[in-house]
């Protein structure tokens, strides 16, 4: 099985996706936020791409959590804060969803045979899921705003380097190889590791560190996101 890496929605028709898993990241904060969602007992979850959907779907009665830079837009329920997400009130629900990077990688990757969502909050979830699978893999980092960013890269990294490993994986792509290598540079403290990336210090302005290290924590989240047609369910 082979493991390849995108860094950018807008590189995403590059590369082989067909019969190929593509695992949609974005760390900070979206895949972190939907993860956190199904653990606390989120029934569905609708990815959208606009503000527009996301208006419609409130008008018609649905919880609506709506972010652009790092912000919950005015007018809707939640952000994509996964701390938003960690009540009763989500219990049972269905959610719509609109974010700044992470629901456009989700919308560009709806042609793949399967779409899951990762995160440090649920990685060896994600890794099992995978091996068990046996199919090509692609990690679509989210980024910001179609540029590469780091935290992304680590969790490809992260879980490409796990794969080829543990597993009967392998990879002859330079964008994984550039991922495992700077995941072995962060593994010991990503926090600090990304001190000087651009997200950490926007959400860092917002005085949102507490999001941040959450976002970095391991297998906190033992569950799989999967999209189904136009939702995310909670995978088996």
């Amino acid at each position: 099985m082979d493991i390849q890496v995108c860094f950018s929605p807008l590189s995403y028709p590059l590369f082989d996706y067909k019969n190929t898993i593509v695992v949609v990241i974005d760390i900070l904060r979206a895949s972190s936020a939907i993860t956190t969602a199904f653990y606390n007992g989120v029934s569905k979850m609708i990815p959208i791409s606009s503000l527009e959907e996301a208006h419609q779907y409130k008008q018609d009665g649905y919880i609506v959590a709506a972010e652009r830079d790092g912000l919950i837009i005015d007018g809707f329920d939640l952000g994509n804060s996964p701390f938003g997400y960690m009540n009763n009130k989500v219990k049972g629900k269905v959610i719509a969803i609109t974010t700044t990077n992470g629901t456009q990688a989700i919308e560009v990757s709806r042609n793949a045979c399967k779409v899951i969502i990762g995160s440090f909050l649920n990685l060896n979830t994600v890794i099992k899921f995978l091996n068990k699978e046996k199919k090509n893999v692609l990690f679509l980092c989210s980024g910001w705003k179609n540029k590469f960013n780091l935290e992304d890269s680590l969790f490809a990294g992260a879980a490409a380097q796990a794969l080829i490993n543990d597993f009967e994986f392998k990879t002859i792509c330079d964008s994984t190889i550039a991922a495992i290598e700077l995941y072995k540079l962060a593994k010991d403290d990503m926090f600090t590791f990304l001190k000087n990336s651009s997200h950490r210090k926007r959400l860092s302005k917002l005085e949102l560190d507490r999001d941040i290290k959450y976002c970095l924590t391991l297998n906190q989240c033992p569950v799989l996101p999967i999209l189904d047609g136009k939702f995310l369910i909670k995978g088996d």
